[in-house]
C-alpha cells in the first residue's frame, strides 16, 4: 500500500503500476474499491464549488492505498468551472481567447497573463484543501496554438508555459505534478524535468481505433523517452476500446496498445473510444493487471 502521507520526492515509478482516469460521474466509494494504484479525477462533480468533493471523499480513496490527483486545465478556461462569469461570453477579459471548436465551452487562455494565473492558483488552493495528492495539468501544449496564430514564437510561448508550471509547482508544495501531453516543451526548456513528477500522454499509438503512423509515433517518443530516462512517471492513455467487448479485433487492439506501452516502460490505461471519460474501464486480468490491488 502506498503511504498516505508522502513527499513528492518519495514517489517513484515503482509505486505505480496501474492508473485510471474518470472526469465525469465519479463516485469516491466506487473508485476506492478498484485495484488501480493512481486515480485521476475532477475536483468537483460538476465543476462548481457547490459540487466539489469533500475532504472525506478524497480520504476514502487515499485510505484504499491509492494516490489521487485532480485534473486541472491550465491552458484553457472551461465555462462550467466555479471561476466562470456569464458576462465573459459577450465581454471576455483580455486573457480569454477563442472557443475550442472541438470542445464546446472550452476557451484558449493567454496563460502568461497575471489574471489567468491568479485564477489557476485559486483553483489549486481549492484542490489542496480537499486533500488530493497532486494535480494533473492539462493543455500545457497550448503554446502550440498561440504560435500557430502568430502571437509569438514557439520558444517564447513554451518558455512562458514552463514558467507557469514552475509557479504551480512551487505553490503545490509536496503535491505531485504530472502534465498531460506537451512533451515538446522539452525542446525549448529541458529544466521542466526538475519540477514535474511525470507526464500523461494521449493518443500515442492509436488515434481512436486507428493505428498512427510510425513517423508520428517516433517524433513523440523522442521527447517522452526523456521523461522516462529522467526517472519520471509516464502514463499513457489511448482511446482504443470500441465498447464491443473484450474479444476479437477490440481485444487484439487493446493488448497491442498495452504491450507497446509496457515495452517502453510506460504505464498504460485503456479508455473508451467515445472519449467521454465517464467510467473506469476494468478489463478482468488485464486492467488493472493481475497482481494489482483488489479491495
Amino acid at each position: 500500500m502506498i503511504a498516505l502521507l508522502v513527499l513528492r520526492s518519495d514517489v517513484s515509478r515503482a509505486c505505480i503500476t496501474s492508473w485510471a482516469i474518470q472526469l465525469q460521474d465519479t463516485h469516491p466509494s466506487e473508485v476506492a474499491k478498484t485495484g488501480f494504484d493512481l486515480m485521476i479525477m475532477d475536483y468537483s462533480r460538476d465543476g462548481s464549488k457547490e459540487g466539489k468533493y469533500t475532504e472525506g471523499d478524497i480520504s476514502k480513496i487515499r485510505s484504499s492505498g491509492k494516490l489521487v490527483l485532480s485534473y486541472m486545465s491550465i491552458g484553457e478556461a472551461e465555462d462550467y468551472r466555479f471561476y466562470w462569469r456569464r458576462e465573459w461570453y459577450e465581454n471576455p477579459p483580455d486573457w480569454l481567447g477563442p472557443e475550442n471548436p472541438e470542445w464546446k465551452g472550452n476557451y484558449a487562455t493567454r496563460y502568461w497573463q497575471r489574471e489567468w494565473k491568479k485564477i489557476v492558483f485559486q483553483y489549486l488552493e481549492e484542490v489542496k484543501r480537499e486533500g488530493f495528492d497532486g494535480v494533473y495539468l492539462d493543455k500545457v501544449d497550448e503554446f502550440e496554438y498561440w504560435a500557430d496564430v502568430g502571437v509569438a514564437s514557439e520558444e517564447t510561448l513554451a518558455s512562458s508555459m514552463v514558467s507557469f508550471i514552475e509557479d504551480i509547482s512551487e505553490r503545490a508544495g509536496t503535491m505531485l505534478i504530472i502534465i498531460q501531453n506537451g512533451e515538446r516543451l522539452l525542446e525549448f526548456r529541458k529544466y521542466l524535468l526538475r519540477f514535474v513528477n511525470g507526464i500523461g500522454v494521449e493518443d500515442l499509438w492509436y488515434n481512436g481505433t486507428r493505428e498512427k503512423k510510425s513517423s508520428e509515433i517516433a517524433t513523440r517518443l523522442k521527447y517522452i523517452r526523456k521523461f522516462d530516462k529522467a526517472g519520471k512517471i509516464v502514463l499513457v492513455i489511448d482511446y482504443v476500446d470500441d465498447g464491443r467487448g473484450y474479444s476479437g479485433e477490440n481485444l487484439k487492439r487493446i493488448e497491442s496498445f498495452i504491450s507497446k506501452s509496457r515495452r517502453e516502460g510506460f504505464i498504460p490505461y485503456v479508455a473508451k473510444s467515445d472519449r467521454k471519460l465517464d467510467e473506469i474501464v476494468i478489463i478482468p486480468g488485464i486492467q488493472p493487471p493481475e497482481g494489482g490491488k483488489v479491495h
